[in-house]
């Protein structure tokens, strides 16, 4: 009985693919990932979801409720934010959204990290801040996805 359970689950394994959402072209993601500071008295958000589990779900990002997009595993979304305020990011869950909220100050760039759990049906995703020495590094090795497109 154990023995066709973990068949089955490689099976199920080789079948399920990674997610994927349209990107941007290398040029405009070389050119985020400058780390240029916000202007105008603005903050700038990277946020971005690395590999890991949940490689074929995608989950919508959300900043002061207006839709970013989806992500998907190895990519990135870049988002100028109104500087000295409050701003409240967002990610659909396996049942309801979990929030982040993050002061910003004006001029300095912020990196959220969206990081996948299991659940109970398809599994939840959560909302990190990361520091800016971890969250360029993991930016430089993901490419940019196009924003505004979200399931819900």
């Amino acid at each position: 009985m154990l023995r066709r359970f973990v068949i089955i689950a490689l099976v199920s394994l080789l079948f399920s693919g990674c997610a994927s959402v349209p990107m941007e072209s290398e040029t405009v993601s070389a050119q985020a990932k400058s780390f240029s500071p916000a202007v105008d008295g603005n903050a700038g958000l990277y946020i971005y979801r690395s590999s890991g589990l949940g490689t074929a779900i995608k989950k919508d990002i959300w900043v002061d409720g207006k839709c970013i997009g989806e992500t998907a595993p190895n990519m990135f979304f870049y988002e100028e934010v109104k500087g000295n305020a409050e701003h409240k990011i967002s990610t659909e869950s396996e049942f309801s959204p979990n929030d982040l909220l993050l002061s910003t100050e004006s001029g300095k760039n912020y990196f959220i990290k969206q990081y996948m759990k299991p659940g109970v049906f398809v599994g939840g995703a959560g909302l990190e801040t990361m520091g800016e020495k971890e969250g360029k590094a993991d930016i430089a090795e993901l490419g940019m996805a196009k924003k505004g497109i979200c399931s819900k």
